[in-house]
């Protein structure tokens, strides 16, 4: 009865203030997008943990996953019941389209689409939901700020997509996956790369100022839409984040939908948003906004202090390893005895390519094998060792040398490779000989140069 009383006052309140109650299918759809929206961000990692910024570095790797691993009995058994097929979060796997993110988004759905019948079923005299849409709205435009801000800085200092691997450059282009064209396409122009991420940085920051959030809602929307649309032709495994924050910038947008048309499009005057103030007064109002903006810089600082530590600590920006480079074998010996260089040949190595993350050798049938390389450049000193099999694993020795440098471009190794005492010679290959470190630009150009 009281409840009754409440919306019948309600509705009179909104007809003596000019507010139109909303269609009943408006109604329908802010319920909808209040329950899976929500819980979307509240669920999927990453999102809300995002807040913590720095904090994250000292607390478990549980705190990024925690609510999506506490829905773990539900998903799996939904998994079993409903797919008919065992799924389980893989936490050593950074891929976002895992099946068990596949199935705890079909959760979510399930639980949004029933818990809308059951809210519109017991709310359906109420004519508009004015009070709690600003809230809803705030919620959702930081959680895509934060994300933009994340994503954003790891382009703008770039290490999302780091230069290319010199072992790449000798491997065949029809070996790489879409993903690796991709990652490398973008790699090989940090410039590139970095202007992709201030875009996404520039979208994020001004969502956080509530002033500037439509146009932050409007050029997140085409950042995001471009990462969509990349995930999906290049086959990325970050497919259900990047569209489901392609939707968030739709549902920011949603309630401005009118006014954007009548500028865009009809060329008409529009006024103020409908939408309504997040408080009360003017002055709580400006408190609300400076707080939403200390978190905006809290978020960029953060990403900014990460992205450089991770750029100089693991990146391109830290010193390159002392043997880095690509060497060709031009001797190859065997207990003193000459190997000749034969593509049949399973021992003899054509290249040794020691990188920034890691080492590669070449067999003489042009196979890349990845190796890790431990060098000791005070004992002139070089184990390698093959990459564990599986998670768990120990590293198995492959061989161990001692090396000496005749001159800058020459190396010489001497030690065992599988059981056999071996020693070779080899040659420096000049990096500038790979048109894709290079070429650069040019502004002039006669004749495309194209190869």
């Amino acid at each position: 009865m009281t409840e009754a009383i409440l919306d019948r006052t309600e509705a009179a309140d909104a007809e003596r203030s000019g507010i139109r109650p909303w269609r009943a299918t408006t109604r329908v759809a802010f319920r909808f997008g209040f329950l899976y929206f929500g819980l979307f961000c509240l669920v999927y990692p990453s999102i809300v943990p995002e807040f913590l910024g720095l904090a994250r570095e000292w607390l478990p790797d549980w705190v990024n996953s925690g609510v999506a691993r506490a829905l773990r009995p539900l998903v799996e058994w939904t998994g079993t019941q409903v797919f008919g097929t065992s799924v389980a979060a893989n936490t050593a796997s950074i891929s976002g389209d895992q099946a068990y993110f596949w199935v705890l988004v079909f959760v979510l759905l399930v639980v949004a689409v029933l818990a809308t019948l059951v809210w519109s079923a017991l709310d359906r005299d109420r004519p508009h939901y004015r009070a709690l849409q600003p809230w809803f709205l705030l919620f959702v435009r930081l959680c895509l700020a934060g994300q933009l801000i994340a994503y954003g800085m790891a382009k703008a200092v770039p290490t999302q997509m780091p230069p290319t691997p010199l072992s790449r450059l000798l491997e065949p282009y029809g070996n790489f996956t879409p993903m690796a064209v991709l990652w490398n396409h973008i790699g090989v122009s940090p410039q590139y790369e970095i202007l992709l991420g201030c875009a996404e940085l520039l979208g994020g920051v001004l969502l956080f100022v509530p002033r500037t959030a439509l146009v932050g809602a409007m050029l997140s929307l085409v950042c995001t839409t471009q990462v969509f649309v990349l995930d999906m032709t290049y086959d990325v495994p970050a497919k259900i984040l990047s569209f489901h924050l392609m939707l968030l910038c739709l549902v920011l947008l949603a309630p401005e939908a009118g006014r954007l048309v009548n500028v865009l499009v009809l060329d008409r005057p529009t006024g103020p948003s409908t939408t309504p103030p997040l408080l009360r007064t003017p002055r709580a109002n400006r408190i609300a906004a400076a707080v939403q903006i200390a978190l905006g810089v809290w978020l960029v600082f953060s990403n900014a202090y990460t992205g450089w530590e991770r750029w100089t600590e693991q990146g391109a920006g830290r010193p390159e390893p002392p043997l880095y480079g690509i060497w060709a074998v031009t001797e190859f010996s065997v207990d003193g005895k000459p190997l000749p260089p034969l593509t049949t040949d399973q021992l003899r190595w054509q290249r040794v390519v020691f990188d920034r993350d890691g080492a590669s050798l070449q067999r003489m049938d042009g196979q890349l094998v990845p190796m890790l390389a431990l060098v000791d450049p005070g004992a002139r000193t070089l184990v390698m060792v093959a990459p564990p099999a599986a998670v768990g694993d120990r590293p198995q020795p492959v061989a161990g040398f001692g090396f000496d440098r005749p001159g800058p471009q020459r190396l010489t190794l001497t030690g065992t490779l599988a059981g056999q005492p071996v020693s070779m010679a080899l040659t420096s290959v000049p990096l500038d000989d790979f048109p894709l470190r290079s070429r650069g630009f040019h502004w002039v150009q006669e004749y495309p140069y194209f190869r």
